[in-house]
């Protein structure tokens, strides 16, 4: 699929061809776990064993890496399984700098998994250059950074940061899952890898579990390919073609999930119980300008801060009735969560309060219902509070 197609033609196209015995139109779930050779170690393409590929599961990484703008598509069981690959890369000693607010399972992946192995790594506000040029060591290896960032919503200059890494000759590895490649391209703003999980808004249908990377440089490639088969995080050929019917509506279903976000944003911003509301594209946030030059559109998640603490927080999430009290993000449908008590409660309370994420703070993921609606629910919430 030629790369200068359209982004909907290529969501619906890209990496897939009908099928050559059948004619179907969707590439068919190879449920297989071995292929046949025709002599020992000669098979067709590279299929010899279904954790090192899967026909289906090429297809995905294909259309993925299409959707990017990049070269090379590896797939993963899980999103959190991405990260681990890319720190699989570093040794004892090697340092990473870590955006100061992402999401809690990745903070943990470093702090009580890959810590433990002698890999050491910085928090830091990566909008603050002056603090991002300071943490640079001689030893810092890799760059992590989402954005917007999970659930602050702040929006990091992927165009810095890439410079800075460079400068420092460290790789940049973007997540970007909250802005999907649909309203943002990190490879084309200079990052090395981009990560996704793909749980969120790539599957879009809170129906699977899976997780993706993306790179354009061939040893960089080659590299996450060993880890992903040695490691063998790999997703199942249902959900790989699950998340390929997935990625042909993620178009349209980004423009409802922006639009309904813009909307909510700006009733959370002018109700009387709501102290603060974070979201990119209100105008007086404080990322808006970077959000606009990098992103396409603002994004389906918005944070507030309510007004009262736990007390307060927990009976509006309990008198919600059509969005959900659920972890997880970018499903058609609508969730609602407290970050310091579920996705982000690994991270130490002073650390996460110092950030602001305190126990009034609210996440919402807007799905793709009928706005006045989702509207009128969090009316009747905050009444209640």
């Amino acid at each position: 699929m030629d790369k200068k197609r359209g982004f909907s033609t290529i969501a619906i196209h890209g990496g897939q061809k009908p099928d050559p015995s059948t004619g179907a139109i969707m590439t068919p779930v190879y449920m297989t776990s071995t292929y046949v050779q025709e002599s020992p170690g000669v098979f067709k393409e590279n299929y010899d064993y279904s954790r090192s590929a899967n026909p289906t599961r090429t297809a995905l990484e294909k259309n993925l890496a299409l959707l990017e703008g990049g070269e090379h598509g590896i797939c993963f069981s899980s999103g959190c399984a991405t990260i681990d690959a890319v720190l699989h890369m570093l040794k004892a000693g090697d340092h990473v700098i870590l955006s100061d607010d992402v999401y809690g399972g990745t903070y943990r992946i470093f702090d009580r998994i890959f810590r433990q192995l002698g890999v050491e790594f910085t928090t830091v506000n990566l909008c603050d250059e002056d603090a991002f040029k300071d943490a640079f060591r001689a030893e810092t290896k890799l760059v992590w950074l989402e954005t917007p960032t999970n659930p602050l919503l702040k929006v990091i200059d992927i165009e810095m940061a890439s410079s800075l890494a460079k400068t420092h000759g460290a790789l940049l590895a973007v997540d970007n899952t909250f802005a999907t490649p649909y309203l943002q391209n990190p490879l084309s703003l200079g990052a090395d890898i981009v990560s996704h999980s793909c749980t969120k808004y790539l599957g879009g249908h809170s129906d699977l579990v899976g997780g993706a990377l993306i790179v354009n440089d061939r040893q960089l490639a080659e590299s996450l390919h060993y880890i992903q088969n040695a490691v063998g995080a790999v997703p199942s050929p249902f959900d790989c073609f699950m998340l390929l019917r997935s990625t042909k509506t993620l178009p349209v279903r980004m423009e409802q999930h922006c639009q309904n976000a813009m909307a909510i944003a700006q009733f959370l911003d002018s109700h009387p119980k709501v102290k603060e509301v974070m979201y990119p594209g209100l105008e007086k946030s404080p990322y808006h300008t970077v959000a606009k030059k990098q992103m396409k559109d603002f994004g389906g998640m918005v944070s507030f801060v309510i007004d009262g603490g736990l007390k307060e927080a927990t009976r509006f999430l309990e008198s919600v009735e059509i969005f959900s009290l659920a972890e997880s993000l970018g499903g058609v449908e609508s969730l609602i969560e407290h970050p310091a008590i579920m996705t982000h409660a690994t991270i130490p309370k002073d650390q996460r309060e110092a950030l602001g994420i305190t126990d009034g703070f609210i996440r919402l993921s807007v799905g793709i219902e009928d706005c006045s609606d989702l509207i009128d629910d969090l009316t009747q919430a905050l009444d209640r509070v």
